[in-house]
């Protein structure tokens, strides 16, 4: 890497880096004439761990300051005082009341547990004049700020250290003062909550009852410990420097429960220690793969995407929360407390790692789940009164339920839907100690529970309880007696994987074992509207979540290849289109994306797609749950930002490319027709499989596939006539499906012709 002079580096004047792989370029960027009046449209920065928000806050400039694990951790709801019998018995007595009083009410009416905003940094830049530019340049993730009277402002957090750093330059002397940070406190323990702002805000922070924070204040720092509950507490530090040549650099962080501390800055170095990592790490993670499309916007929105994941997941931290490192910034406890909702919204924005290749950034879910087994072992036990493994629908950072609607924040099937991302985790990466140590035993204690908690009369297997997220939402009518397909379809998916991680780990009798608990589930509940939520109970309404459809995906259970499943699938997908899309949220046209590329409905995938892009996200592309455009498509207009939305539309792009279905890969499956020109590098494909391929004037020319550990690879291309380059082992063709042998790191390239 060529050296950067001083003077530009710690000034924070950095020329973008330019790499051998052409995306992310210039045109991927977020970029505007003007700072952003609100923190959900805010330039975000991110390292996984920490996370920074720039706007204006009325005439000063504001980074919001954020740390994934701070939370508020007591306890509202009091699960030692009831448990799933208990509920049981309630629904057949039809006496509701009680269970919400224990498990709903709770979350709604005390303020914890929480995810907790750390401070916020302000620059009165009233004398700068106008800002002209305010770009992200998102292939380095440096904010840059260009004023009208030449000052330049800038900022990144580091990729892998606890700090950010922030810096002005060209300023006049006697601006320096004008600029010197000031740190913003939240109001713990005092003040007013702001109101309203449509984000479906909770309740003000002062209800949290903290004790007042101590600010210490010194020529060159600045440093806030805020106490928060049992004698926890985190500390901001904030610090800068004057430079020579009217420059102002500084650098801050948030600790959580010890003391903050920064490294010092050496403006006689070189070349800053920090800035290389930062950006060979950043160049590692964009050169993992790349996509090339016709739609400037989706690619757009595709590649602002995959930035949010790069700034949000990362080995040692949390997993990725509803709002991830930007918890809100408007004086409120962040929507839906910003908790782990794992009846979808954890499993959503993981989607997109496995195919995109960024099993390191996936491997924070599953790291993350593993981290918290013990205690969800123990959940398993006292509430649902069996052994092995089960998680919280609704979660904080270290695991515990926090409750809300517990038909789905306490729901018997969630660890089944968790259980998926182990199982991918290996599928596509064929990590042999991977399914040994973690694959295996996390889905044969997610199976073992399922097996316990499901009744089995005259040889079929039964929960006693059984809902649908959130059909009915919080109503005694959410409970079912019956399976629901939802809940089916994430048992018939954990037995077959747990007999195949069996089978894989060498257990043959464990792998029988499953392969028999599987026989003896039902069939799913179909009728002429296809899936039903559950026996005797269409799809009757709009609704956001597609629950009952989980076997299409993501479970990837039915294949519209296959004739049983066709019609049970085709008749699914136009009961949905005639409901109509106006009880959807953003996440929901992220996700139909998916079930019509799986059906090879291609065009229509693409419309959920830009209609995602264009009514549902923010101008900084965060997703916003509501309509944006005043209702054109959804009756929800609200704007609560969380993060599932757009990593689902990333997997919906992926979709489109590249399928790991039922055993085989198939390329470019669902192309729409107008796509004359599309490529793709290096996309991951399940069997440790990275394929590339090209497609050019209409036609697919080229087709590689790398194999890393080597296997039978099971592939369907999207030409008919090719020829087969550095291929002497022999290719066996049924059904349009190529099989053959491939040794690890081989590489085997088709053309078309």
């Amino acid at each position: 890497m060529r050296r950067i002079p001083l003077g530009c580096l710690l000034s924070m004047i950095f020329l973008p880096v330019v790499s051998a792989f052409a995306q992310p370029s210039g045109k991927h960027n977020l970029s505007f004439n003007q700072l952003a009046n609100r923190w959900d449209e805010a330039m975000p920065l991110g390292n996984g761990m920490l996370g920074a928000l720039i706007w204006q806050k009325q005439s000063k400039l504001r980074l919001s300051l954020d740390r994934a694990d701070l939370w508020d951790e007591r306890k509202a709801m009091d699960i030692s005082k009831f448990n799933f019998a208990w509920v049981e018995q309630q629904v057949l007595k039809k006496d509701y009341k009680p269970v919400q009083q224990l498990g709903d009410y709770p979350y709604d009416n005390v303020p914890y547990p929480t995810k907790l905003p750390a401070a916020a940094m302000e620059f009165d830049i009233a004398s700068l004049g106008k800002v002209v530019s305010n770009t992200l340049d998102i292939q380095t993730a440096l904010n840059t700020l260009k004023f009208a009277n030449g000052v330049v402002f800038n900022c990144y957090i580091h990729a892998t250290d606890p700090v950010g750093y922030f810096g002005f330059e060209n300023l006049s002397a006697g601006k320096f003062a004008d600029l010197l940070p000031k740190l913003i406190v939240h109001n713990y323990n005092n003040g007013k909550t702001n109101g309203s702002d449509n984000s479906h805000a909770g309740q003000g922070l002062e209800k949290l009852g903290y004790q007042k924070g101590t600010v210490t204040q010194t020529t060159n720092s600045i440093r806030y410990r805020q106490p928060t509950y049992d004698e926890h507490f985190y500390e901001v530090l904030v610090q800068w420097t004057k430079m020579p040549n009217n420059k102002l650099i500084g650098s801050w962080t948030v600790s959580n429960d010890k003391a903050a501390s920064l490294p010092k800055i050496d403006s006689t170095s070189a070349e800053p220690t920090g800035w290389p990592t930062h950006i060979t790490w950043w160049q590692q993670y964009w050169a993992q793969s790349s996509v090339s499309l016709p739609d400037a916007a989706l690619e757009k929105q595709y590649y602002l995407e995959l930035y949010k994941l790069g700034s949000v997941a990362r080995a040692g931290a949390p997993a990725i929360t509803l709002q991830a490192v930007w918890t809100a910034d408007n004086g409120s406890l962040p929507p839906w407390k910003g908790d782990f909702h794992n009846d979808l919204n954890t499993q959503l924005s993981y989607w997109p790692a496995y195919t995109g290749n960024r099993l390191a950034e996936a491997a924070t879910f599953t790291d993350w789940l593993w981290k918290i087994k013990p205690k969800n072992q123990q959940y398993t036990k006292h509430y649902f009164g069996v052994k092995g493994l089960n998680v919280p629908g609704v979660a904080t950072l270290s695991g515990d339920p926090m409750g809300g609607w517990i038909q789905y924040s306490l729901s018997p099937t969630v660890g089944a839907w968790c259980a998926q991302h182990f199982y991918w985790q290996w599928k596509y990466s064929m990590d042999k100690l991977f399914l040994k140590e973690r694959a295996y035993p996390y889905l044969h204690e997610a199976a073992t529970y399922l097996e316990r908690i499901t009744r089995l009369k005259n040889g079929v297997r039964k929960l006693p309880l059984s809902s649908s997220p959130e059909y009915n939402n919080n109503d005694i009518s959410a409970w079912f007696l019956e399976w629901s397909n939802f809940d089916l379809s994430l048992a018939k998916f954990l037995f077959a994987a747990a007999a195949e991680v069996s089978d894989a780990a060498g257990k043959k009798s464990e792998a029988k074992h499953w392969k028999a608990v599987l026989d003896q589930l039902p069939a799913y509940e179909v009728n002429e509207t296809g899936f039903t939520v559950a026996p005797g109970q269409n799809l009757n309404e709009s609704h956001r979540h597609f629950s009952q459809y989980m076997s299409i995906y993501p479970l990837a259970l039915l294949d519209i290849n296959r004739p049983a499943d066709k019609p049970i699938i085709e008749n699914s997908l136009r009961r949905i289109e005639k409901m109509g899309t106006r009880a959807w949220c953003g996440y929901s046209f992220a996700w139909m994306a998916c079930l019509y590329a799986r059906t090879y409905q291609a065009d229509s995938a693409l419309r959920q797609l830009q209609i995602f892009a264009s009514n549902f996200c923010s101008p900084n592309s965060f997703h916003l749950n509501g309509d944006q455009k005043g209702g054109q498509y959804s009756g929800f207009t609200y704007r609560p930002f969380t993060l599932e939305g757009n990593f689902a539309f990333a997997q919906g792009v992926h979709e489109l490319l590249l399928q790991s279905r039922q055993g085989y890969v198939e390329v470019f499956p669902a192309v729409p027709k107008s796509w004359d020109d599309v490529s793709f590098s290096s996309l991951r494909a399940a069997g440790g499989l990275l394929i590339s391929a090209t497609k050019v004037e209409g036609l697919s020319t080229t087709v590689e596939i790398k194999a890393e550990k080597g296997g039978l690879v099971r592939v369907k291309l999207p030409f008919t006539h090719y020829q087969c380059s550095d291929r002497t082992k022999p290719i066996e063709s049924k059904d349009g499906i190529l099989t053959f042998l491939m040794s690890a790191g081989e590489s085997v390239t088709f053309i078309g012709r």
